[in-house]
């Protein structure tokens, strides 16, 4: 491809991955999380068994692939982080941006948290150290959960776990995108990819391993005539594949200019799925082996999905498997690993954001941003209310935050800015995988139409029954609050101007017909 004559203007100075194969690595590192592990298996399992693959294929094909390619198109056209390309789109949709990058900031904050009590899983694991009874351990003795409050009691043994985190973290986004991002995914994800295969494979080996396998792939086709079952497949897809939060906006920034971005984009999100695929099976081979040696049916188990199905019924299957602790120290290396790779990428849109509005460096941006992230994480979620705590902004954060992102990011490109055209064009300038018309329907459409009903639904559930059972003030604080909070906080960084370049002689590459019109 000859470079035109409006190439990217000289003063543009960005730092990129070293390969392709680099920025794949990181995507799907950024994809691939705690929520492939615990999440999907038991929402599966709930909606259809072997049946739910139909609706999950189709959200993943008219919802998942195309937001996925509206985050790279934006990232790779407009060089920036969220807020700054949606910026360069139209000024005012800057607001977007910054509401997007403070649910990855606000998610940063209490995703440490599980890492945290990975890690402390990882050493209990060289001796069982949760005992006989994994429930009480994980609530009583590790967490000490309290009520819903706000408490400042610090528990030590999730504190210093959750330091050693944010170093790591700080140190692996100070680094930078080339030598701190890409080279932990570049080496994580080949492992976990390893390690879960083989933890796979033990768990299929064990007796009763055919009996869960039979109940996960069973299907239940009237579950298709069930909206719900449709709605959770849409929400698995969307969350597990990191987009419209400005993570793969960010990503697709330092992606170089002759890029295959959309062939990039499906190996990203067929990994993703075979990831969470393989975790189905791991973890359903190993229920059966837990339903068999209590002579009970996987059906009657409980905690199949969530925090608890890592660190309550994984621990107490570990305790009955022969060469328990070495599936134990694995599983949690893998957890460690996975949890690891998602939050640089959370973290490395923030600090990206935070420095081109502030025209600071890069060091001074991810050292300031991971600073202010640990001393939240720390405060919140290292205390006895901290798993509570955890629980209801996630659900409000995920739920409501980044569906409502969603939405408004796809009607605003599509109906109100006219940018789908564009951002076609631009993908099949610089991709061997070409977006036909179609892909403006499904952003402009499809995707838009599922998410507002998820999100009314989520809506109407909160509103009308609360969460949890927590008390109202305490959902109103962590849960609405925190989605207040983003709002406003998306005003005031908007409003604040630009001290860094904001690049207004930025001319984006290749120049397209579309853009003069």
């Amino acid at each position: 491809m000859a470079t035109p004559s409006n190439a990217p203007v000289a003063t543009e100075n960005r730092e990129t991955w070293t390969s392709n194969t680099g920025f794949i690595l990181a995507a799907v590192g950024s994809a691939v999380g705690l929520g492939n592990i615990w999440r999907f298996p038991g929402v599966a399992y709930e909606s259809g068994g072997g049946a739910f693959m139909i609706p999950y294929l189709c959200a993943l094909l008219t919802a998942g692939i195309p937001i996925l390619f509206l985050d790279y198109a934006i990232g790779h056209r407009y060089r920036a982080a969220a807020p700054l390309a949606y910026r360069r789109i139209r000024k005012p949709a800057e607001a977007l941006g910054w509401f997007q990058i403070l649910l990855s900031f606000v998610i940063a904050v209490y995703y440490a948290a599980v890492i945290a009590w990975a890690m402390s899983y990882f050493v209990f694991a060289f001796d069982l150290s949760w005992g006989q009874d994994t429930l009480a351990f994980f609530v009583g003795d590790y967490l000490q959960v309290g009520d819903p409050e706000i408490s400042t009691t610090i528990v030590p043994g999730i504190a210093i776990p959750l330091v050693i985190t944010w170093v790591a973290v700080l140190i692996a986004i100070a680094l930078g995108v080339a030598k701190g991002v890409e080279k932990v995914n570049v080496l994580f994800i080949p492992l976990l990819f390893v390690a879960f295969i083989g933890l796979v494979i033990r768990a299929l080996t064990l007796p009763g391993a055919l009996d869960g396998l039979t109940e996960f792939f069973t299907p239940d086709w009237a579950a298709l005539g069930d909206l719900d079952v449709w709605i959770a497949a849409y929400s698995q897809i969307f969350f597990s594949l990191s987009i419209a939060f400005g993570i793969m906006v960010t990503y697709a920034s330092f992606q170089r200019r002759k890029a295959n971005m959309t062939s990039s984009g499906l190996v990203v999100a067929f990994a993703n799925s075979s990831f969470e695929l393989l975790a189905g099976i791991g973890v359903f081979a190993t229920l059966g082996f837990m339903a068999h040696q209590q002579s009970t049916q996987v059906s009657e188990l409980e905690g199949l999905t969530g925090p608890i199905l890592s660190f309550v019924t994984f621990p107490a299957v570990i305790n009955e498997m022969p060469g328990g602790t070495i599936f134990g120290v694995v599983f949690f290396a893998s957890l460690i690993m996975a949890g690891f790779t998602s939050i640089i990428s959370i973290l490395l849109g923030v600090a990206a954001s935070v420095g081109e509005k502030f025209g600071l460096g890069w060091r001074t941006s991810a050292v300031s941003v991971s600073a202010v992230c640990a001393v939240l994480s720390i405060g919140l979620f290292s205390t006895t209310s901290g798993l509570i705590a955890l629980d209801t902004v996630d659900q409000f954060a995920n739920n409501v935050g980044i569906v409502l992102s969603a939405i408004v990011m796809t009607v605003l490109l599509v109906w109100v800015y006219r940018r789908g055209e564009l951002l076609r064009q631009h993908l099949n300038a610089v991709s061997t995988f070409k977006v036909g018309k179609w892909w403006i329907v499904l952003i402009g459409f499809v995707g838009p139409v599922f998410l507002v009903i998820m999100l009314v639904q989520k809506l109407v559930s909160l509103v009308s029954e609360g969460y949890e059972g927590y008390p109202g003030w305490y959902v109103g604080l962590f849960g609405w609050g925190t989605v207040v909070f983003v709002i406003v906080m998306a005003a005031i960084l908007t409003a604040i101007p630009w001290k860094g370049r904001d690049q207004a002689d930025f001319r984006p590459w290749p120049e397209l017909e579309e853009e003069h019109r």
